[in-house]
This record gives structure tokens, sequence and C-alpha cells, in this order.
């Protein structure tokens, strides 16, 4: 993806194959001397069983600007955590595994259930926030990145080009999202991004009009990357959906809380491989099809907390232009992907597109029928102001789990 187009929105920094990793990461050291740089890793113990991680790990060994790395664990037991420390401590980094589901933190979960400020469920989007709350605690870091943990592709260079933007201090940007083309296997990836966020932001225009908000979300060249870096001054504020919608959401909020000249995406890889999804088509509470309606859902009310009006009429048309604009796309696709020497099996993506159709529906009418839903987990600003001592609590009751089952 060698090119230097910019699309006036939001600035997007290419990897032009004229600086070495090394020359970034010398550049990084000398950043981190003076603005102190932490890692976030959202990850299920399934994940460390996998063969992405293993090699993670070794990427990440050779990294040397990091100050510390906070590791998320969902879906494990007390055993699978002692299990996940002794896998991750042969990082050379300042690092603590975060136990999600231990007696003390679900403890302080019980606590902010009772003044009802308790996340909505269980997830990445819990995952995150909790992890964002033990970063905030330790009051040191001034640039934090976040990356999954099923990368099959990783290298220390992803990291390396996503944080840059942020921690490089003669830089604007606040928020840098990562961005790649989504191939693997001898086939083009990338389903929900191309077959449902690319179609549904062109027909939103089409039925709704022009909006800056769908403008700036179409300059994102891949905006569900799981890849995004930021300045840690603006994650006491920063909303965090509770669903499947995190990526989305994430953008939706640089995009209320700050200037578009403070946010970037960055190209950070050549290739991009992980765990694929599957479609779900007779579940709609798993896989891709509760993953589209949970974007869906959080576009829809970023648009109306924006001024517009949804009806079902509006979502009918919607469905439609969806449906038709999607079909084009996938043509435009497929040839991209033939001349590349690609594969796309047309059944299965217009399989895809006539669910994601659906789920538009769907997702419209959830959002009319509940009003009144909460989708975001409270800021760290607000669970502060209601309990005063909770970071503080959040913090030792981590440290503690980390001593005690040493």
């Amino acid at each position: 993806m060698a090119d230097f187009h910019q699309n006036g929105n939001i600035t997007t920094l290419h990897n032009l194959r004229t600086r070495s990793v090394a020359e970034i990461e010398a550049e990084l050291q000398a950043f981190g001397q003076s603005r102190k740089m932490s890692l976030i890793l959202p990850c299920l113990y399934s994940e460390l069983q996998g063969p992405a991680m293993p090699n993670i790990l070794a990427e990440l060994s050779k990294v040397g600007y990091l100050h510390r790395i906070i590791i998320g664990l969902d879906r494990a037991d007390e055993a699978q955590f002692r299990h996940a420390k002794e896998f991750f401590a042969g990082l050379n980094q300042n690092h603590i595994v975060i136990w999600n589901d231990s007696p003390r933190m679900l403890a302080l979960g019980e606590r902010l259930d009772k003044i009802g400020l308790a996340p909505a469920e269980q997830g990445k989007g819990k995952n995150v926030w909790s992890s964002l709350g033990y970063l905030i605690g330790c009051a040191d870091s001034s640039v934090m990145a976040i990356h999954d943990c099923d990368i099959l592709t990783y290298t220390n260079e992803m990291l390396a080009r996503l944080i840059y933007p942020v921690a490089n201090p003669n830089f604007p940007y606040q928020v840098a999202k990562g961005f790649y083309p989504r191939v693997g296997e001898g086939k083009l990836n990338g389903r929900v991004t191309r077959l449902l966020v690319s179609p549904l932001l062109i027909a939103l225009k089409r039925v709704i009009g022009d909006r800056d908000y769908i403008d700036y979300l179409r300059s994102f060249r891949y905006p569900l990357s799981g890849e995004f870096a930021m300045r840690t001054a603006i994650l006491p504020d920063l909303r965090i959906p509770s669903d499947w919608g995190l990526e989305i959401g994430v953008l939706s909020e640089a995009w209320r809380n700050l200037a578009p000249k403070a946010v970037c995406q960055v190209e950070i890889s050549d290739a991009y491989d992980h765990k694929h999804q599957d479609l779900s088509v007779d579940d709609a509470d798993a896989g891709l099809s509760r993953m589209s309606t949970d974007i869906c859902k959080a576009i829809f009310r970023k648009l109306a907390a924006d001024g517009t009006v949804f009806t079902p009429n509006v979502f009918r048309t919607l469905k439609a232009t969806y449906y038709r604009m999607a079909l084009d796309l996938l043509e435009a696709y497929y040839n991209d992907a033939k001349m590349n020497g690609l594969s796309i099996d047309r059944h299965k993506e217009e399989q895809s597109i006539e669910l994601f159709a659906e789920n538009i529906m769907r997702a419209g009418q959830i959002f009319i029928d509940n009003p009144h839903e909460t989708p975001f987990i409270p800021t760290w600003n607000r669970v502060h102001a209601a309990d005063p001592d909770f970071l503080t609590d959040l913090h030792a009751a981590a440290r503690a789990d980390e001593a005690e089952f040493s």
C-alpha cells in the first residue's frame, strides 16, 4: 500500500519503505526517556493456547522502549491464571496479568453494580476498560497502545509504527488507528469492513444526506482494526462500548472529544491475518452476526446523538440501499482479488451481505425499541466522582492477585 494519498479529513501516515524499524525504535527509545509508553493486551485464556501468542511474545521481547505491558486476562480460573503468569514471565518489560475473574475483581464489580456503574456485559470492551483503569491508576504513562492477541502475522514493527505518531511530541496526534491489507491464505479477508461498514456508510449518506461523521468514518481504511494508540490524557473521559462495537465506539469518541487534526491512521503492516469469526447465520448472538448488529447500533446511536432522526421507514430504505451498494462493491472486490491472484467465494460473500442486511433492520429495531439503553461503560472520570477510592482499590486488587498467586 505504498502511496501518499491524503483524503483531507484525517491524516494518513503511510509506509513508503524508506525507513527501517530500527530507526523508528531508536527514536521511540529517546521519546520514552520523558514520555513513558505502555501496551495493553486484552486477552482470552484460550488465546494462550493458540498459534499467535508465542510469536507475539517473541516479537515483544525485541522492544526496548515500552515502560509497561498490561495483560487483561478473561475467562480464566485460578489454575489458568497461574499458567498465564508463567506464560508471560518471559517478557522483558515490567508487566502485570490482571485476572478479571478473580474474587477481588468480581467484588469490585459488585461494588460498581451497587451504584449503577457496572459494565453491562463481559467481553473485550470491559477487559479494555478495566486495563485502562489500572493504567490510569498507575499515573506514570504518557502514551498507550492496544492490539489484539490473535495476530498470526505479528511483528515488532507493527507496534513501533502504531505508537510512533502519538509518542512523537512534535506531532499533534492524540489518537492513531492502525490499518493494513486484510489478506491471508490466498484470500481477501476483512468481510465485515468490506461487506458491511463500507457499503453501509455509503448507503447512510444517500438516505440521510451528508454528515461530517459519516465522512470521518469513511476516511479510515480499516475502521474495525483492533490496533490503536492514544495519549493517556484523554483516557479518563473515554466512553468504552460494552458490546462488540468497541472499535467504532473508540473512533466515535475521538470524533466527539478531539479535532480531526488530532486523529490519524497509520499503516502498520503489509499483511495481517488473525483468528476468523464464524458468520453464525443461525445465532444472532454469536460470531459476525452479533458483531455486525452491534456495529450498526454503534453507528446509529452516534448519528442520533448528532441529531439524525431514525424511523422504521428510514431503516427499511437504508436496508434496500445498503443491499444494492454491497452487491456493487462485491463486484469491485472480486475483480480486485482476481487481478492479485486471490480468491473470493461469491456465494458466501452474498450470504454475508444478506445476513448483514437483515441485521441492519435488527439493529434499527433494537435502537427504536430501547430508547433508554445505556450502551457505554461509564467513563473513569464518572467512576472516580462516584467512588473516589475505586481506582486505587482496582490497582491494589490487581497487585494483590499478582502477589498471592505467584
